[in-house]
């Protein structure tokens, strides 16, 4: 079977892929691989090294390692294929980690409730449809900018803020944030989901 895995970084790693010697695939980028044998590991395992320069944000990467001008990220694998090629096919699996990641934190995935297997599957398939149904909601009503939102940022930026209740003339006003959404935006997301209602 065929794998490419993120390694841990640890000290002999680092030691290594600060003295090897990188060829340019991409402007900045540089690829290098090694062998190496890690303790308790049977036998020495093909190694490549990805080196980009700082600053450069990608949230969708895991954290890496950084050194001087660079950042590296370094990979196990027994695929036949160039360096920098190993991190072409990782890439899209890493947005596998942010979704996992945010399961775990906003939709609590990592708590299993029970020892039972139907109670867990059942737990289970009910995140996957919360999931879901924020996607949809996300897609259908929210404007573009919310396309691929978190679920805590749409908790921040529609629910959970900070507002006062007033009396002004013997009405009750809430006194929203200057940095809240625009009413224009509220009434369009508001007319989104009246007509997801009216389906």
């Amino acid at each position: 079977m065929g794998y490419a895995i993120v390694a841990k970084m640890t000290h002999p790693i680092k030691n290594r892929v600060a003295t090897l010697r990188y060829y340019r695939f991409k402007k900045g980028w540089g690829a290098a691989e090694f062998s190496y044998k890690p303790i308790r590991w049977r036998k020495p395992h093909r190694f490549v090294a990805i080196r980009r320069p700082l600053p450069e944000k990608d949230s969708e990467q895991l954290t890496l390692f950084t050194l001087k001008r660079y950042s590296y990220q370094v990979f196990v694998t027994n695929l036949p294929l160039r360096a920098e090629e190993i991190w072409y096919f990782y890439r899209p699996r890493a947005s596998l980690e942010v979704l996992i990641r945010e399961l775990k934190a906003s939709y609590a995935l990592a708590k299993i409730p029970t020892n039972s297997f139907q109670a867990n599957q059942l737990y289970f398939q009910l995140l996957l449809f919360a999931y879901n149904l924020i996607n949809w909601f996300k897609r259908l009503c929210l404007p573009p900018r919310f396309q691929h939102a978190t679920l805590e940022t749409i908790r921040t930026e529609f629910l959970v803020l900070p507002a006062r209740l007033v009396k002004t003339q013997h009405r009750n006003i809430l006194k929203l944030p200057s940095e809240y959404i625009s009413q224009q935006t509220l009434d369009h997301i508001l007319q989104n989901i009246r007509k997801m209602k009216a389906l």
